[in-house]
């Protein structure tokens, strides 16, 4: 992802198109221009397999994408290493309860942790009784999360932490609303003896729903304090692995194929010194010194960290692409002559993830929990950096040491050898593309010319950006859906495809648009997200050649797929037609060459999305203005004729019936439907 150059994804909007022998949801006006044949050529030979891998995801730790978003972690700065290694520091979020006289709160360099130094200090001056009462409910501090805790009726929440005390402590551990005045959940931490860094849990019932909740941590004994690594977690993540479960159920919802992380730009940073360092990321959570993204312009405590993301992978099912930092940041680079620690870097990471677990790195990721291997099989070498003087140098000892070590690894290069032959050995080449809808709905033919001999092409970042995509549109959305199109159709070179960014919290928009929108509490897909869903079970079926008439409107695109129904166990002819112009069409549909395979009558569905306005949005308030509608078609045939809506994106369900089970084409997908 380029640093804030452009703005981001969009989304659609779905309300009816009209299968005129089926229903009456929109009859043929005489605004219709002439009808449209569009013919599908269902025959073998016609047919190819998509690539189990076509359609997938990226995430990048933009937006409070990961810390506040899908890491469940309800603490910012947990560790209090935000404000920097040197103290006193500053300790935001973090706020003081009480005032100068009955307490002073400063950080110091006593944590028992080597690679994060700095601990809180808690000087209470106040006492439960005499001359300097604390105030009731005591002192201490409060943490308001990210932008507010989450907080629900019925839902265990976890506090760990560590402290030190020279004398006896009393700690009340209580999750609040915003002021601080009304617990929703409390406990205490009641101990004789810390003194030295002892690790406290304590699990938390909440009683009722705040979104907007804090974290507090008070006392009413005097004395001196220390606290350090202070998280609170849901019991309840995706699958018991730390995730927050609403908004990693919408990446779930879209059956990604593979997922590409941790960025983008997160991984150059603006200066190296900044750039994400995957070592510092693993083993215990506590142990990790977090870091200050520098081109987001946030810090990280990096809980999320490179084994977070392996596991969320499997979790998806979907395939790990490791992007890795190749010595080249935004502002700085490593000179080729000097890259070997990076090269060593780059094995090390492969070695945690697939390693023995007798190996070296590989004994790490057992010990935090997983001994078998995790499938990483494609790695990406640095980010949009193909441009810079010593990428291709550092690409090239990078690209043989791992050929060398895992000749199974499919390596991805950051120059774009869509228009020209590469110079150098890759796998994949990388194609990233932000630009207006008038321009990507052309781009559906970017890669109609490409060569088909060399390396695969991954796009792996295009959204439309600037003024028509506004922070999600459905113009952004359909245009998306004919590039979209036009990559299925040309899934013979191009294998991989992913919209960027996928996240953004509401309360740190650093990009525009995004797929997936959130707070503390609530969330909702874009236009740009629900066309996704439109193509979540192409990766893996079988392509049919679908033809428009020669002189059909300029501003139609159409492919369509068979594939297999996992939870029915049947198998669908799915058609998807995009309308980017002002007018409706009028389509005749023809399937031809299903031989002994007929569609059946009922069972099938239609599903459009549209909306009254091209700039329509959702929001937390609307989160389905714009959403895909789907209706039953009660009389589907191999001819049909349907209205397409104007600026909308449509697809038709047709459920296929034959006494052979073997189906046009040799392979199928197997997701659920949109």
């Amino acid at each position: 992802m380029a640093s804030r150059k452009v703005s981001y994804y969009v989304l659609l909007l779905c309300f009816g198109i009209v299968v005129v022998s089926v229903s009456t949801f929109f009859a043929i006006g005489d605004d219709t221009v002439q009808p449209v044949r569009l013919t599908v050529n269902a025959s073998d030979a016609s047919t190819r397999q998509i690539p189990e891998t076509l359609f997938g995801i990226f995430f990048e730790e933009i937006n409070h994408a990961g810390a506040g978003g899908i890491w469940a972690e309800l603490v910012s700065n947990r560790g209090f290493e935000a404000g920097g290694p040197n103290t006193p520091s500053n300790i935001s979020p973090w706020t003081i309860i009480g005032d100068e006289s009955t307490i002073t709160v400063s950080t110091d360099r006593s944590s028992c942790f080597d690679r994060n130094k700095v601990a809180l200090r808690m000087d209470v001056l106040c006492d439960n009784g005499g001359i300097n009462t604390c105030p009731t409910g005591g002192v201490g501090v409060y943490n308001p999360g990210f932008w507010g805790m989450n907080i629900e009726q019925g839902k265990a929440y976890k506090v760990t932490l560590f402290v030190r005390s020279s004398g006896k402590i009393d700690v009340s551990v209580s999750l609040t609303d915003s002021s601080g005045l009304k617990k929703l959940a409390t406990a205490s931490i009641i101990s004789d003896d810390v003194s030295n860094w002892t690790k406290m849990e304590v699990l938390l019932n909440a009683t009722e729903t705040n979104h907007n909740s804090r974290l507090q941590l008070t006392t009413s004994n005097k004395g001196v304090i220390w606290f350090d690594q202070v998280s609170a977690m849901p019991v309840e993540t995706y699958k018991g692995h730390g995730f927050r479960s609403d908004l990693v159920q919408m990446m779930a919802d879209l059956e990604p194929r593979f997922i590409r992380f941790p960025g983008g730009c997160f991984v150059e940073g603006e200066w190296l010194r900044n750039a994400f360092r995957w070592k510092e990321t693993v083993g215990p959570w506590e142990q990790r010194p977090g870091h200050f993204g520098d081109v987001w312009m946030y810090w990280t405590d990096d809980g999320l960290g490179y084994f977070e993301f392996l596991q969320l992978a499997e979790d998806l099912g979907a395939a790990p692409v490791w992007v890795l930092n190749n010595g080249i940041s935004h502002q700085d680079q490593v000179d080729t002559s000097d890259i070997s620690p990076f090269v060593q870097e780059a094995l090390d990471s492969i070695e945690f993830a697939r390693g023995d677990p007798s190996s070296m790195w590989g004994s790490i990721r057992a010990s935090m929990g997983h001994p078998e291997p995790f499938d990483l099989k494609y790695v990406a070498l640095g980010n949009e950096d193909c441009g810079k003087k010593n990428y291709r140098g550092n690409y090239v000892k990078i690209y043989n040491a791992i050929k060398r070590a895992y000749p199974d690894i499919k390596i991805i290069s950051n120059c774009d050898g869509s228009s020209r032959k590469l110079d150098h050995p890759a796998d994949y080449y990388d194609f990233h593309i932000y630009t207006s809808a008038n321009q990507m709905f052309s781009m559906a033919h970017k890669f109609d010319k490409t060569s088909r001999s060399g390396p695969k092409a991954f796009v792996s970042e295009y959204a439309v950006t600037g003024s028509d995509a506004g922070t999600g549109s459905l113009l952004a959305a359909t245009a998306e859906a004919a590039f979209l199109i036009g990559l299925e159709k040309n899934s013979d070179i191009v294998e991989m495809a992913s919209y960027a960014p996928l996240f953004v919290n509401t309360n740190d928009r650093r990009w525009n648009p995004d797929a997936i929108v959130f707070n503390s509490s609530h969330l909702y897909g874009t236009p740009s997200y629900w066309v996704q869903r439109f193509f979540n079970v192409s990766s893996g079926a079988t392509l049919l050649d679908t033809t428009l008439d020669a002189n059909s409107a300029s501003s139609l695109i159409a492919s369509s797929i068979i594939w297999k129904n996992a939870e029915d166990d049947n198998y669908y002819l799915r058609l998807k037609i995009v309308n980017f112009g002002s007018i409706k069409v009028s389509l005749k549909i023809s399937v031809n060459n299903l031989n002994a395979y007929s569609i059946r009558k009922s069972g099938s569905s239609q599903t459009v999305l549209t909306s009254s306005n091209l700039m329509d949005e959702n929001s937390l308030n609307n989160p389905k203005k714009v959403f895909p509608v789907e209706v039953p078609l009660n009389s589907a045939g191999e001819n049909m004729d349907a209205v397409i809506l104007p600026h909308s994106v449509t697809s038709f369900d047709l459920l296929m019936e034959s006494s052979s089970i073997k189906m046009p084409g040799s392979h199928h997908s197997s997701a659920s439907a949109i």
